[in-house]
């Protein structure tokens, strides 16, 4: 069974990232909260959390998207400053790409164990190199 449209989304989910960043030869991790809100076109999604570098501090983190559906089944995707970031299919597995001159973002949204799922995101080019996998599991429904 996979998301039949984005009011599956709607409410509180965890998220756990693991970011195996091959550039730095480090492992960083992620554990927070994604909470997905209905408004008048689709879902404003806030994530919120504590990024763990390795050494020092924890590192409070905040990422803002919104997620648009106007094609049956197609989620458009975009930054807090409505720029398109990718679009992907609520199919069992679905891939996008997003080309940030000069690396290139490639996600594989995986819905096959829904209401659990996954993104992973390599990441590669001449600033970057890394594979970080986010995984979410439903908290509270809103």
């Amino acid at each position: 069974m996979v998301p039949q449209g984005l009011a599956e989304f709607v409410g509180v989910w965890r998220v756990d990232r693991q970011i195996a960043d091959h550039k730095a030869d480090r492992q960083v991790s992620f554990s927070g909260n994604v909470d997905f809100v209905s408004d008048e076109a689709g879902l404003f999604c806030e994530e919120r959390g504590l990024l763990n570098m390795g050494q020092g501090p924890l590192v409070e983190a905040l990422r803002r998207y919104y997620w648009r559906s106007k094609l049956r089944g197609q989620v458009d995707v975009f930054f807090d400053t409505w720029e398109p970031f990718h679009s992907f299919m609520l199919t069992p597995t679905s891939d996008a790409v997003y080309n940030c001159k000069p690396d290139i973002y490639k996600v594989r949204y995986d819905f096959t164990r829904w209401p659990k799922w996954q993104a992973v995101w390599t990441v590669t080019g001449p600033r970057k190199d890394y594979v970080s996998t986010s995984s979410y599991r439903r908290a509270s429904k809103t």
